[in-house]
C-alpha cells in the first residue's frame, strides 16, 4: 500500500474520533518514524508489509476507542513530549492553565514546589523546565506512575525534580513554597465516565467522593502542615466546582482565594495562600 492509500483509511475512524485524519497521520508517522511533512512529500511511497500491519494494529485499537496517546505511548504537554501509560491520566491542554498560573505566582529563585498525584510527571516537569532554580517534588501512590515519571525526567534531563511514592503529602518532608495538584475530581455518577478516552483511563485518577471534592478537601486541610508562610496551594478542578472549592479554601483559613479560567473560558484552577495568621 502507498501512503496516499493508507491515509484514506481515516474514514474508518469517523465514528470514534473527532479528528480521524489527524489520528491516521499520527499513526502513520509513528509507524514510519517520519515527520508529517514526509506524508505530504512522498504520497506514492510504498509501505513494507510489516509497516502496514503495524499501522493496522494502531487503527484497530483506535476503532475500539482507545486513546491515541496510549496507542502511541507519547503525549505532548506544555513544551514537552511525555511517555504515557495506562497507569496514568493522559495530560491535557486544560492542565497547562495550572502550570501557567503556578509560573506566574513565583519567580525563578530557590524555592520548594510539590506536585501531588503527579502521574506522568507532566506538571512537575513542565514547572521544572521553566524554573531551573526550583526544587520540584512529585508524588503518586501508584508505583507504575512514579517509575513512568522518572523515565520522563531522565529523558528530559531535568535533574532538579524528585519523584517519590506515597499518597498525597505523606511522603513529603519539610515546608513548600507552593503545592499544585490535578487530583481526582469527577463524581462517580458522572455520565462522561462512560464516554470517550476516559473509559480507558484509571478510575482512581478520575473519581472522588463527596461530589468529586473529597480529595481536594483532604489536600486543602493537610497542606496547612506542609506550606511555608505565604505558600500557595493550587488545584485543577471541574468547571462547576469553583464555588465549592473556594469555600473549602476559605473554611480552612486560606486567603487571597481566586479562580482562573481555562482556554475555553471555564472555571478550571483555584488557588489560595496560607499564612499562619490566617488560622488565628
Amino acid at each position: 500500500m502507498r501512503i496516499a492509500e493508507v491515509l484514506k483509511l481515516a474514514q474508518r475512524l469517523e465514528d470514534v474520533s473527532d479528528s480521524p485524519r489527524l489520528d491516521t497521520e499520527l499513526f502513520l508517522c509513528h509507524v514510519l518514524e517520519k515527520p508529517s511533512s514526509y506524508l505530504m512529500t512522498w504520497p506514492e511511497k510504498e509501505l513494507t508489509e510489516a509497516k502496514v500491519q503495524r499501522f493496522y494494529q494502531c487503527l484497530e485499537r483506535r476503532q475500539r476507542g482507545e486513546p491515541v496517546a496510549y496507542i502511541l505511548g507519547m503525549q505532548a504537554f506544555w513544551t514537552l513530549d511525555l511517555e504515557v501509560s495506562a497507569d496514568t491520566l493522559i495530560p491535557r491542554a486544560d492542565t497547562e492553565v495550572l502550570v501557567e498560573t503556578a509560573l506566574n505566582l513565583l519567580p525563578n529563585i530557590p524555592l520548594r514546589v510539590a506536585d501531588l498525584g503527579t502521574g506522568t510527571g507532566a506538571i512537575a516537569l513542565a514547572l521544572a523546565s521553566e524554573r531551573s532554580a526550583w526544587d520540584v517534588w512529585g508524588c503518586d501512590r501508584i508505583i507504575g506512575a512514579v517509575e513512568l515519571a522518572k523515565r520522563n525526567q531522565t529523558r528530559l534531563g531535568l535533574a532538579h525534580v524528585t519523584f517519590v511514592q506515597g499518597s498525597w503529602l505523606e511522603p513529603l518532608e519539610g515546608r513548600f513554597d507552593m503545592i499544585v495538584s490535578n487530583p481526582p475530581y469527577i463524581d462517580q455518577a458522572d455520565e462522561h465516565l462512560q464516554q470517550g478516552d476516559v473509559r480507558f483511563e484509571p478510575l482512581s485518577a478520575l473519581v472522588a467522593g463527596e461530589d468529586g471534592l473529597s480529595d481536594i478537601r483532604h489536600i486543602i486541610t493537610a497542606s496547612c502542615q506542609y506550606l511555608a508562610e505565604g505558600g500557595w496551594l493550587l488545584f485543577e478542578h471541574g468547571y462547576q466546582q469553583a464555588t465549592a472549592v473556594r469555600s473549602l479554601f476559605s473554611e480552612e483559613g486560606y486567603s487571597d482565594v481566586v479562580t482562573y479560567q481555562d482556554y475555553a473560558g471555564n472555571d478550571r484552577v483555584t488557588l489560595g495562600c496560607w499564612r499562619n495568621s490566617n488560622a488565628d
